[in-house]
């Protein structure tokens, strides 16, 4: 469960970022997976991966904070693929991970590639229009996350 205010800098982070994915640019969903699904034409079982969650750039395990400045929306997916590792990669290596293989359409699974209908270049621009945004660059002292 999380505090009041790391549900608000998510929140506010995904407002932010247009309800998009920081690392795979895909659309995510807040508040109820069954309307997002049929929006979408996916499984609800599918459509629980594009939960909204908060990202710390800088886990708080490292000295990351609960800031704005410290915290993305990011699906649920990637944040717990990131997480799973033995040593996370920093957000900026995993998004360019996350965007090769998207680039190749082997990130997510095929329904929801083609869902989304994400091109090569609508991901390229998407990303960059997320990453323009002043909060989501992530502090570069730490490869770690939380």
């Amino acid at each position: 469960m999380c505090s009041k205010s790391l549900r608000r800098h998510r929140h506010r982070a995904a407002r932010r970022q247009d309800y998009r994915c920081w690392y795979c640019t895909f659309p995510m969903w807040d508040d109820d997976p069954a309307t997002f699904a049929q929006r979408h034409s996916l499984s609800v079982r599918l459509a629980r991966r594009f939960r909204c969650t908060a990202e710390h750039l800088q886990a708080r395990s490292t000295g990351g904070t609960d800031t704005p400045d410290n915290i993305v929306a990011a699906c649920a997916h990637c944040n717990s693929t990131r997480h799973k590792r033995k040593s996370p990669p920093s957000p900026e290596v995993f998004r360019m991970q996350v965007a090769r293989r998207m680039e190749r359409g082997c990130w997510h699974p095929v329904p929801a590639h083609s869902a989304f209908a994400v091109s090569r270049e609508a991901t390229s621009m998407k990303a960059a229009a997320i990453a323009a945004t002043g909060a989501a660059a992530p502090p570069r002292e730490t490869a770690e996350q939380g």
